[in-house]
């Protein structure tokens, strides 16, 4: 394609049109490591980021089974790797049937807890039908995306991973969404209006996501209107997460995330081809075939120090190793938009002193942060029931209600606040919708 045809301004799309494919009906998606509708076409690195390269409807289904009565429009875009360089990226985005030019709709980046590297688990293959994504969390995400477009929102839905699933990498994370919004907001084909106003929203490895992206928007998207952020659970701290997870039942989650950072950084890869043993990196391989699930069961009260030649302490302590962990912790840059930060006390997975210290980091920097301290609940349970807490206050954040102070705590345990239940049933009901295939105020196919 002729590189002069392309639209110079930031999140334009290929003059006239992107390449579109068809819905084709009863055909089973491909991975997207062999779609090539995620394969850019020659050129693309020359397009500003959030430029739209191809796009294509798809049926949604929850769990791959069951049909929903809505439209996906997936949109190729170009965005930026964690070095700087172009790279394909792809967001499914869901828009209400009532969307008009004139009255712009509020639109939601969510951010699915991929935390995996193989493209099985990108919700632009998970959320689709007929996908074959067992063990995928965004399968059961997709309950919290319709509640988003019940309140009539537009949802974009990144592969925030980026084309490899790299999986704990910084800053890659936050292009990815950033530029997806940028692609969903220009595209002629969703109606979406470049003025709308933008949220982010994001549970444990999707928290993680949209952290990287609320510290990078004023510099890299400033003309994005981004009015709030949930961070759920966002992992401040890979590197103590790791230590924390290694040998517990949840250690494939840290041994998923160091495949996936072998890819990234050489000096991390050298040292574990120089100091674990065959059977070490052959499971690194089959990790980045696994999907969350699966590699949490098959995983279950490892210790990857059984794989190494020399003590895992002696190991974490290596400078390589220390670069890498200093080099994915969150807290780099405040963010400017204002934040609902969520984490449970009693956190098995998180350790809450990693998110006080994030949240003490954002909020001695000048950042606007609601931090919600669950003192009660833990780390799975605190996501549903913080729920309704999160829309409400991103009902506010796009409803433009001013925040009264700087930084605000609470401690009073969401599982003992009435208006948890209140929101929960009107979940449930969206939840019975979603699970009977019926229409929860989408556009229709």
């Amino acid at each position: 394609m002729d590189i002069g045809s392309l639209a110079s301004k930031t999140g334009a799309e290929w003059i006239g049109r992107p390449q579109h494919q068809e819905l084709q009906p009863h055909v089973r998606p491909m991975l997207p490591s062999e779609d090539p509708f995620y394969q850019p076409p020659p050129g693309f690195e020359h397009a500003v980021p959030g430029t739209v390269l191809r796009t294509r409807d798809v049926e949604l289904a929850f769990l791959g089974l069951i049909p929903q009565r809505t439209m996906g429009t997936q949109l190729l875009y170009r965005t930026t790797d964690m070095n700087g360089l172009p790279v394909a990226a792809t967001t499914t985005v869901i828009v209400p049937a009532d969307v008009a030019p004139e009255r712009p709709c509020p639109v939601l980046s969510y951010q699915c807890a991929i935390d995996a590297v193989t493209s099985r688990c990108f919700p632009s293959y998970a959320l689709r039908r007929r996908a074959q994504a067992v063990g995928s969390l965004a399968q059961l995400e997709f309950l919290l995306i319709n509640a988003a477009l019940a309140e009539g929102w537009a949802v974009s839905v990144p592969d925030h991973e980026g084309p490899d699933g790299i999986w704990g990498a910084p800053y890659e994370p936050g292009y990815c969404i950033l530029d997806g919004v940028r692609a969903a907001v220009h595209s002629e084909r969703l109606g979406l209006s470049p003025s709308a106003p933008i949220a982010l929203w994001g549970y444990s490895g999707g928290g993680l996501a949209s952290a990287w992206a609320a510290e990078l928007s004023a510099d890299y998207a400033p003309e994005l209107d981004i009015v709030g952020a949930v961070l759920g659970s966002p992992v401040g701290d890979l590197g103590h997460t790791f230590r924390r997870l290694n040998g517990s039942f949840l250690s494939g989650l840290p041994a998923m995330v160091i495949a996936a950072l072998a890819r990234l950084y050489p000096d991390l890869d050298r040292v574990i081809k120089e100091h674990a043993n065959s059977d070490g990196r052959a499971l690194l391989q089959r990790l980045e075939k696994m999907t969350t699930v699966g590699a949490v069961l098959r995983l279950a009260k490892r210790d990857v120090g059984v794989y190494l030649d020399r003590p895992l302490d002696e190991i974490l302590a290596m400078p390589e190793v220390q670069y890498v962990f200093d080099n994915i912790k969150l807290g780099k840059t405040i963010p400017k938009p204002p934040l609902l930060l969520v984490q449970a006390v009693h956190d098995y997975l998180i350790a809450v002193e990693d998110i006080d210290e994030l949240a003490h980091t954002y909020t001695a920097g000048g950042a606007n942060v609601t931090y919600h301290r669950d003192a009660f609940n833990e780390h799975l349970l605190l996501h549903p029931l913080s729920a309704p807490m999160a829309l409400r206050w991103l009902q506010d954040r796009f409803a433009r209600r001013p925040l009264t102070e700087h930084m605000t705590r609470t401690t009073w345990p969401t599982m003992f606040n009435p208006a948890t239940y209140i929101g929960m049933a009107r979940l449930v009901v969206i939840a019975a919708k979603v699970i009977t295939g019926k229409s929860v105020h989408r556009r229709p196919l």
